[in-house]
This record gives structure tokens, C-alpha cells and sequence, in this order.
């Protein structure tokens, strides 16, 4: 059974309490479903119908999973990026963090539903920014999630328009907690 996570997500700047308070709705219900499907995936004699389950599973489960990495980087408040592994590697693959967050946002403009992701590939030691098509598809194998946008619409609506998406992609990064990115290194 999943628990709900709670977040300290002060005021911030350009992504309205509203807007948070609808979006940790939304994740509520992710948690929920996880837990449903895997309750009744149990019960289910139907092998068409559990499959399907099966498959809603994959989508559930990275609405949850990626909504607690993206709600987790605006805790306790914007701070710089610290010193150490990740801007190394950072400076190292980009240049600089502006060369990096272009680079991100230029991902998080990609039509359609998703997240602009940025995971580590452990085994070379290097960071992979790519698309993650709606909750699950695109999601890198054997990769752990380093920094998570959310571009779904219920992400930004409330305070922007869909033609606005680049003023909640500059709202994000002025509130995001670089030292909760930096310590997924």
C-alpha cells in the first residue's frame, strides 16, 4: 500500500497556490489508483482485463512516482545549485546551469503531454535529459530521475495559458530547490 506524501511547498513565485493545491489533487488520486489496481489486480479471473489493468498500472504508477519528484524540488523554498558532483557535472556536459536549463526547456517545449526529465546514467556517469511521453512512455531503463518538469496542462492552466508555457517553464526554475536536485547525484 502507497502511502500519499505530504510536501513543504511554500508560496512561490508564478505557479499559484491554486494551481499547487489542484496538482497535489491530481496526485492524491495516482497514489489512489496504484493502490486500487493493485488490490484488484488480485481478484481479476479475466486475463484480457487484468492485462489491461496490468498496462494502466505503468501509468498510474509514474503519475505517482514522477508528481513526488517534481513536488519534492520546490520544498522549503528556491536555493541555488551547490557546489559539488551535480554542477561538476553539469559545468562539465554543458558549460554552464544556463546552457543546462536551456536545454531542459527546449525539451519541456516538445508538443504534447509529458515531462521533461533529466536523469544520471549511473554506469557512465553522465546526465540524460530527455521526453517522457505522458507518465510512463520514454522512461529510461536502469536511469534514476534527477530532475522532473511536469508539462502537463494541469501543471501550469490555472496561471498561464497554453500559449504561455514558457512563463511556468521560467516560473519553475525560479522556484526550484537546486540543492534537492543536487542531493540525487
Amino acid at each position: 500500500m502507497y502511502e500519499v506524501k505530504t510536501f513543504n511547498i511554500p508560496e512561490l513565485k508564478g505557479i499559484s497556490q491554486k494551481t499547487i493545491e489542484e496538482h497535489i489533487g491530481l496526485y492524491k488520486g495516482y497514489v489512489s489508483h496504484v493502490n486500487h489496481i493493485h488490490a484488484e489486480l488480485a481478484h481479476i479471473n479475466d486475463p484480457y482485463a487484468k492485462a489491461e489493468m496490468q498496462r494502466r498500472l505503468g501509468f498510474e504508477f509514474g503519475g505517482m512516482r514522477n508528481h513526488e519528484y517534481y513536488f519534492a524540488q520546490f520544498e522549503n523554498g528556491a536555493k541555488e545549485i551547490p557546489n559539488g558532483t551535480f554542477k561538476k557535472m553539469v559545468e562539465k556536459q554543458f558549460g554552464d546551469i544556463e546552457t543546462y536549463i536551456e536545454h531542459i526547456r527546449s525539451i519541456a517545449l516538445t508538443r504534447g503531454v509529458g515531462w521533461s526529465m533529466t536523469y544520471i546514467d549511473r554506469q557512465i556517469n553522465k546526465l540524460v535529459c530527455t521526453w517522457v511521453d505522458e507518465q510512463h512512455f520514454g522512461q529510461l531503463a536502469d536511469l534514476d530521475i534527477i530532475l522532473a518538469l511536469d508539462m502537463w496542462e494541469h501543471s501550469y492552466m490555472l496561471d498561464y495559458a497554453p500559449s504561455e508555457k514558457k512563463k511556468y517553464i521560467d516560473a519553475f526554475f525560479a522556484n526550484l530547490n537546486w540543492e534537492v536536485v543536487a542531493r540525487r547525484i
